[in-house]
């Protein structure tokens, strides 16, 4: 049998013993969906890093740094930089709101600030928005077993989904945290120490210069190569889903205080800024030994069984399966509380009391996770499938959310028009353009702009309102 497939199987295993293991304590919704509100900044750094370091910031990077060069490294380090503002700002204030009011979701938030209807539409939209993100997770576990054993896709895809949806649906958050800690070690270590090894086997930086040279008329060494607007997009597109990812703001809600927000994700932020060289490395590497590649985001996979030594390979391959489980089961999280809490108490049962809830975010959890399976199937790509989610979030929540944190103002009717008509204002524009926006705005810019016009026509006109007087 392959020597790669036996060392991730292993590995599998260890990573769900460790998930029942842990999901012995959990005996409450509580537990399931915030860990108890215990984690110090240690478990919050651990669980936001390895949820952040996926399919995206590894297969998808690393892909994208074999066609592009440098530049890449905004698709990781713009996260990174979206990270440290919901450190700063966003973290600690919506942290003590859930401490104060028992917020499980992001829902809980949004009911009590604008009410039922528009945690409902958000719900639903992110719903659809999350399940293309859980597909690029399990597309890149796709890829690391068909480039390792020849798996054909769906069925690489089905075996990655069975593993994440076992260890998380026994134990939630509480389990995800500590098999979390075990893939962070694995995945940071791997990278760390597969990058220069790649590197020096292909003969450093100046060999890859040699190689590509015809590259570097383009900006493939240049980490500005892709001009301001192609730095702006990634920006755009990346920072504020990860200072509103619905998934990032219920991890934090696990956090026992405000510095256990502001150290913990802080950290994962610098982290995140400086992983991303690690892509790009690779993906550089790749483009010397492996050209012309059909699939670019076989890329890595590809120099971690063709270009390292074998007991290498197996680490950096054990590295690439922890982020892509990692980052599909905080994936897991954010669906099945959503359902669970946003959907199923919320409109179905209020009186659903907290056993009930367990059970449901239970059932949720493997009911994404089937979902999941069958859309990453169908997808594409591993970035097609993340630019999915994070523009969804970036127009439908980024301004409600934000605006709800800092103003009284606007109310409810205001923030549901803002969200249906910024989204499908997005969605005309991205058809009708096929992506290309109007005169080289991208069309998530516009929906942004969009939902912040209304939100501020909204506010104004309550305002005018509050001061007329009733006759």
């Amino acid at each position: 049998m392959n020597g790669y497939l036996i060392a991730l199987a292993l590995y599998s295993v260890l990573l769900v013993a460790v998930g029942l293991v842990v999901s012995r304590l959990v005996r409450k919704g509580s537990d399931f969906f915030v860990a108890g509100r215990s984690l110090g900044p240690g478990l919050i750094f651990s669980t936001f890093l390895a949820a952040n370091i996926g399919a995206g910031s590894t297969v998808g990077a690393t892909g994208l740094a074999y066609h592009i060069g440098a530049s890449a490294w905004w698709w990781v380090g713009s996260a990174g930089i979206g990270c440290f503002i919901l450190a700063t700002t966003v973290g600690p204030r919506i942290w003590t709101l859930a401490k104060e009011h028992n917020f499980y979701t992001v829902g809980d938030f949004l009911e009590k600030r604008y009410g039922q209807a528009v945690r409902g539409v958000v719900a639903l939209l992110l719903w659809f928005g999350t399940l293309a993100i859980l597909a690029g997770q399990l597309i890149a576990i796709s890829w690391i077993l068909n480039a390792v054993a020849g798996v054909s896709k769906p069925i690489g895809c089905l075996l990655g989904g069975a593993i994440t949806v076992i260890y998380f649906s026994a134990g939630g958050l509480r389990s995800a945290v500590w098999v979390n800690v075990v893939q962070l070690c694995v995945k940071m270590s791997g990278f760390m120490v597969a990058a220069p090894v790649a590197l020096a086997t292909v003969g450093g930086f100046d060999a890859i210069r040699d190689e590509l040279a015809s590259n570097a008329a383009h900006g493939y060494f240049n980490y500005g190569g892709i001009g301001l607007a192609g730095v702006m997009g990634y920006l755009l597109l990346l920072a504020p889903s990860f200072i509103v990812s619905p998934g990032l703001l219920q991890k934090l809600y696990g956090a026992k205080d405000k510095s256990a927000v502001m150290w913990g994700i802080g950290l994962n932020a610098l982290a995140m800024v400086g992983f991303a060289f690690l892509p790009v490395i690779l993906g550089m590497v790749a483009a010397t030994r492996f050209s012309g590649l059909d699939n670019a985001e076989l890329a890595l996979p590809m120099v971690m069984t063709q270009v390292l030594p074998f007991w290498l390979g197996t680490w950096a391959l054990a590295a690439i399966f922890s982020a892509e489980l990692s980052a599909a089961d905080a994936v897991l999280f954010m669906l099945s509380t959503s359902l669970a809490k946003d959907l199923y108490q919320s409109f179905l049962r209020p009186g659903a009391g907290d056993q009930e809830l367990l059970r449901v975010g239970r059932f949720a959890a493997v009911a994404a996770g089937t979902t999941g399976v069958l859309l990453a199937i169908g997808l594409p790509s591993i970035i097609s499938a993340l630019s999915i989610f994070y523009g969804l979030v970036s127009v439908a929540l980024f301004v409600p959310l934000i605006t709800g944190l800092y103003s009284v103002r606007p109310g409810s009717g205001t923030a549901l028009a803002a969200i249906l008509i910024s989204v499908c204002a997005t969605l005309f524009v991205q058809l009708y353009t096929t992506g290309k926006g109007i005169m080289g705005i991208a069309p998530i810019v516009i929906g942004m702009v969009i939902s912040a016009a209304v939100m501020a026509l909204g506010a104004g006109w309550e305002a005018v309102r509050s001061k007329v007087p009733e006759h």
